[in-house]
């Protein structure tokens, strides 16, 4: 196919990818860290995986501003399922990047462990500190993490979908430095 599809902005490119390396990066932390017995590196790592988490939570909101003010590059020719399930694939990737990490400061509010971004500024507890609510909020952010894998895994197949069968250009799209 020879067509050059629209392309996102650059800022739109920029917050995708930059948001899609920090959940890379703290997905796997957390599930590392997550099973270590406790020590100094243990505390060193949740730290780490707690300044990505508000990261990808401050960048969320001028992401979804842009989002919002922006009209992304109309959708390539496809199937009106398979739209379907782009848009609701993204959209709960939008809600996800709000709720993960929302629910990590939740939790670690709930659990007593104040989270200081980048070790300097500490952030307000959200709740109250409670065992019960700490546990229950530990679960959900298990779940919503899961679920989000679970959606970068759909994502990335559409994405490969449309690379190696439809060839129509749709991760040009998206590629910072494509033509």
């Amino acid at each position: 196919m020879n067509f050059t599809p629209p392309r996102y902005t650059g800022p739109a490119i920029a917050a995708h990818w930059v948001i899609a390396a920090l959940i890379l990066v703290a997905f796997p932390l957390g599930v590392y860290m997550h099973e270590l017995p406790l020590s100094p590196t243990k505390l060193k790592l949740y730290s780490y995986h707690k300044w990505i988490g508000i990261t990808v939570l401050l960048l969320f909101v001028p992401r979804i501003l842009w989002r919002i003010t922006h009209r992304p590059p109309a959708p390539l020719p496809m199937p009106a399922w398979q739209h379907r399930i782009a848009e609701g694939t993204h959209h709960l990737l939008y809600l996800l990047m709000f709720l993960v990490p929302l629910s990590g400061w939740l939790m670690s509010s709930a659990k007593g462990f104040q989270v200081v971004y980048f070790g300097v500024l500490p952030l307000p507890d959200l709740v109250g500190k409670s065992e019960d609510l700490g546990d229950l909020l530990k679960e959900v952010h298990e779940a919503l993490n899961f679920g989000l894998l679970a959606l970068v895994g759909l994502h990335v197949a559409g994405t490969l979908k449309h690379m190696i069968i439809d060839k129509d250009g749709t991760l040009r799209r998206m590629l910072p430095f494509a033509k």
